[in-house]
């Protein structure tokens, strides 16, 4: 008897181990009874039915990537490039993606490829590279719609590499390096433009200074000689008011004087007579008056 309870007991045992079903909070678990979708199991401790019931999908509720391989497109302007992208979803409703879709990886990786396609197919070469955040939030809108029916939310799609075929590179690189060979002609014929500008107006300025201070410097020299000669005309009439009233003041002066303008007078006759036009000069030296009258015309007519 007790050789028959044991089996019994052993299989009754692993029939309530079994039976016995824990669920985290970021998973999900369906079960079928009888091949017949019965309930979501929810979080915790759960007992399922043994021959009758069973678990046929597993599945976790957090937010997945999935990675998409690179596909060959052909743009708007038939440029053929290879693209792979990278989307982010979470299962939101698990018995409508269990039992609406045989595989849900293998369907959405397909549904991206052939957006993917669609999009590239209506931008040109040089719009691929520019308007990629608009792409994809093009098909993050798409996708979305698209795997709604499965219980799927696509949270994120990134493009993730872009790359044309080897000879499209040459040329896009050729026509980088021509790119930048213009815009450096561009920016030295501007730098020397800028720089003759420079010179042309340092030279202007440098004229106009250099004027400026001839003028000024005329004008200091003009008002200088114009200071002398007033200094000169106010001692030459001191002198002279100083000389008449020596004169006045002593009568025996009127001698000295007169021997004074004749040495004057002899000098000033050796200059006359090696001037070129020559002149005469009639005077009486023992006059002071009259050597004076005599000077001071010959003075005027010089």
């Amino acid at each position: 008897m007790e050789t028959i309870l044991l089996p019994v007991l052993a299989v009754l045992a692993v029939l309530g181990i079994s039976s016995v079903k824990v669920t985290s909070s970021s998973q999900s678990q369906l079960v079928e009874r009888l091949g017949k979708y019965n309930r979501q199991l929810s979080p915790g401790l759960s007992l399922v039915l043994p021959g009758l019931e069973r678990v046929v999908s597993h599945q976790s509720l957090k937010e997945r990537v999935l990675d998409i391989p690179p596909q060959q497109c052909i743009t708007s302007d038939n440029v053929s490039i290879e693209v792979d992208a990278v989307v982010y979803w979470q299962l939101l409703e698990h018995e409508r993606a269990y039992y609406a879709v045989d595989n849900l990886q293998a369907a959405m990786v397909n549904l991206v490829l052939t957006q993917i396609r669609a999009e590239m197919g209506k931008l040109d070469l040089d719009q691929t590279f520019t308007t990629r955040s608009e792409v994809n939030e093009v098909l993050l809108r798409e996708l979305d719609q698209a795997t709604d029916p499965w219980g799927v939310k696509v949270t994120r799609v990134e493009l993730r590499d872009i790359r044309p075929t080897v000879g499209v590179q040459q040329a896009m690189e050729q026509q980088m390096t021509a790119e930048r060979e213009k815009r450096a002609a561009v920016l030295r014929s501007e730098g020397e433009r800028e720089s003759q500008v420079n010179a042309a107006r340092g030279r202007a300025e440098a004229l106009v200074l250099d004027a400026r201070a001839r003028q000024e410097a005329l004008l200091l020299e003009a008002d200088a000689q114009a200071k002398q000669q007033l200094l000169l005309a106010r001692a030459r009439a001191e002198a002279a008011a100083e000389l008449a009233k020596a004169m006045e003041a002593h009568p025996a002066a009127a001698e000295s004087l007169r021997l004074l303008l004749a040495h004057d007078w002899m000098a000033m006759g050796q200059e006359m007579a090696h001037a070129k036009g020559g002149s005469v000069l009639m005077v009486d030296p023992q006059s002071p008056a009259a050597l004076l009258a005599a000077l001071k015309g010959l003075q005027e007519k010089g």
